[in-house]
């Protein structure tokens, strides 16, 4: 775990001082979060609530999927997005110039950058990082595309629901497991604020704390099926992202801060 220290600034609140990320360290000394804290005068801890572990290609050979069958692919994570190129490597997979591909976010469809010369690929994305968003996309250009919906074990239901009602040929190749980490020593300490940004992540909250109190602690969450996840673990939520004012985990912790009471 990585802690994170930085002067009170003039417009620090009393009430939030430590906030647990639950996601790793971002990379380098240049983060949004790091310049929230140092604003607000935060401690900030980052810790991995969950672990990727990618399934291997020849355990994904028996799925009998054929990826270069398909002509779309839809994206709701960057996780999902390195294991969909890992298996194609691993397989030696060629996918086709004329793929479409549909993502959750902005965010998740630049990261796609990482694997193809985006310019060139047809890729969009929803407004807001919410579901309805990425349907009415897709719903312009569904009719006949075959849509591969790269995921976890523990998959959106939504998504393929929507696809299913929509008349829409469809597979959910299965790429990699979502494993709980230990957390227990993390949640033994107190938190103003923990930010959630996966089902995985509450997931293994009540794993690591099956009678887990937030007594006084502010949650925060990310994404729609975070949200759900949350409010079905019963947990009281005081940050929501995305929001048309806050798309970010951090603006909305910005908007949160800046509203909160001096002490």
């Amino acid at each position: 775990m990585i802690n994170k220290e930085v002067k009170k600034g003039v417009s620090a609140t009393q009430k939030v001082k430590k906030i647990l990320i639950t996601q790793p360290q971002p990379e380098g000394v240049k983060s949004p979060y790091y310049d929230l804290a140092n604003k607000y005068g935060l401690t900030l801890d980052f810790y991995p609530f969950i672990v990727i572990e990618g399934i291997p290609s020849k355990d994904f050979r028996k799925q009998k999927i054929e990826l270069s069958n398909y002509t779309a692919v839809i994206f709701t994570s960057r996780h999902a997005i390195d294991h969909f190129f890992r298996v194609c490597d691993e397989m030696k997979v060629n996918i086709s110039q004329d793929t479409k591909y549909f993502c959750i976010s902005e965010a998740v469809a630049l990261y796609l950058q990482k694997f193809i010369l985006y310019r060139k690929r047809k890729v969009f994305y929803g407004a807001d990082g919410l579901n309805k968003s990425l349907f009415d996309v897709i719903k312009k250009h569904k009719d006949n595309e075959k849509f591969l919906y790269p995921c976890s074990e523990s998959f959106d239901s939504e998504i393929t629901n929507w696809l299913k009602s929509n008349q829409c040929e469809y597979a959910t190749p299965l790429l990699y497991k979502i494993i709980s980490n230990d957390v227990k020593s993390v949640l033994a300490k107190n938190y103003d604020i923990i930010c959630f940004f996966t089902p995985g992540g509450v997931k293994s909250l009540i794993e690591n704390s099956p009678k887990y109190k937030q007594n006084g602690t502010k949650i925060a969450v990310f994404g729609a099926n975070t949200i759900k996840a949350a409010e079905e673990a019963g947990l009281k939520l005081d940050i929501k992202a995305p929001q048309p004012q806050s798309p970010s985990m951090v603006s909305a912790l910005e908007q949160f801060l800046s509203q909160s009471p001096k002490k």
